[in-house]
């Protein structure tokens, strides 16, 4: 495929892969919801542990991550794969 034909390809599936996106995104928000001290005001308190947790991967690229953190980038990710191939495999 040409690089204009895989521009075309992946714009037609651009919904999709917004779609998965916002699953994503959802599943992320509600974990941290869950996880969270509600106020009284309706307002959410991350924990101390949780926020140093996530400062240091943060703070981090991918390639210094522990093998157990890239699985759950790599798990997030292996939704997009299909819709991706599909499109490439089309043409557009």
């Amino acid at each position: 495929m040409t690089p204009t034909e895989i521009d075309r390809a992946l714009e037609g599936v651009l919904e999709e892969l917004a779609a998965v996106e916002h699953a994503r995104w959802s599943h992320w928000q509600a974990y941290m919801h869950r996880k969270c001290a509600r106020q009284p005001d309706g307002s959410l308190v991350i924990p101390a542990e949780l926020v140093a947790h996530w400062e240091r991967q943060i703070a981090r690229d991918y390639v210094e991550l522990a093998e157990d953190e890239k699985e759950s980038d790599r798990e997030q990710v292996r939704a997009y794969i299909p819709l991706i191939k599909r499109a490439l495999s089309k043409g557009g």
